[in-house]
């Protein structure tokens, strides 16, 4: 008698292994929560001259006026009896771009600075890695303060040429970012310039300038991108603490940074001058950093994937 012996059946569905290095993460609850949140205060920043509010510097509300007291300005008024939430608006114009600006500086010279020294390891290489260590072993704020008291200049002098207290801040925060986008671009560049497909592209005579550009700089970009959008979260806060030692903008003109600083001294009998744009900051700063999480999780490619 022939024994028939049954074959398992063959599964054609895909394991979770696989499902799982396949499939796309989306943002999530969360991230679409700070996908919003930079929406509405970019948007608001944007488009604040045509939005229906008071004059940022004028005073328009009894002083200390609290939030959602009587008809007077929703999120109250300042010492000055000025509206919070337009000066939290018009000081976002100010910050975001502050600290946009100051990060394209890092991110387009400490980028280039990064790729060089991550592709070409020679002695040019070293020296630009030291550089980077040197800049990152002094206190960021410390070299802040230290840059724009030099790029300011005296204040009570009619003499010599000065730069805008914006632009000197841009400055200053951009030197700043130069290392951290550096290195992130180095050790990212260090990765990438040895897998199979650069070496291939060397090996067909393709010059240095041609790899560097077609073949390395697309896939480190995410990363360049991931880290830019925290060093945009620092800058926000960088600007914020700059303020506070007296090194931004002057007064009345309104950053989250000033609008924290002029409100210290009303901390016992109004805090809520000082919470409304430390919320301004904390949540534009806490929403870069996540995306900038997501974006690198996202982006980031796995030998298990390949």
């Amino acid at each position: 008698m022939t024994t028939i012996v049954a074959e398992p059946a063959v599964s054609t569905e895909a394991s979770p292994v696989d499902v799982h290095v396949t499939k796309k993460k989306g943002l999530g609850f969360t991230g679409w929560l700070a996908a919003g949140w930079l929406i509405l205060i970019i948007g608001s920043a944007i488009l604040a001259p045509i939005l229906p509010l008071d004059d940022p510097n004028a005073q328009v509300a009894p002083k200390r006026f609290a939030p959602l007291q009587g008809t007077g300005p929703i999120l109250g008024a300042d010492a000055n009896g000025r509206d919070l939430l337009a000066r939290t608006i018009y000081g976002a114009r100010v910050s975001l771009v502050i600290a946009f600006a100051a990060v394209m500086i890092g991110f387009v010279i400490g980028g280039f600075l990064g790729l060089l020294a991550g592709y070409f390891r020679n002695w040019a290489g070293n020296a630009l890695v030291s550089l980077f260590d040197i800049l990152l072993a002094i206190p960021q704020l410390v070299l802040a303060l230290s840059l724009v008291a030099v790029l300011k200049g005296d204040p009570t002098s009619d003499d010599g040429f000065k730069l805008p207290v914006e632009l000197t801040l841009i400055i200053a925060l951009g030197i700043v970012s130069i290392p951290l986008l550096a290195r992130i671009t180095r050790a990212s560049t260090l990765s990438w310039s040895q897998r199979e497909f650069v070496l291939a592209a060397r090996a067909q005579g393709a010059t240095h300038w041609r790899i560097l550009v077609r073949e390395v700089l697309p896939n480190v970009l995410p990363a360049m991108v991931s880290i830019a959008l925290l060093g945009m979260a620092v800058a926000i806060v960088a600007e914020g603490g700059l303020a506070i030692l007296g090194a931004s903008v002057e007064p009345p003109q309104a950053t989250w940074g000033t609008m924290i600083a002029s409100g210290q001294s009303e901390l016992q009998t109004a805090p809520f001058i000082v919470w409304i744009p430390i919320f301004a900051v904390f949540a534009t700063a806490a929403s870069l950093n996540f995306l900038g999480d997501v974006m690198r999780e996202r982006f980031d490619v796995r030998e298990s994937a390949l």
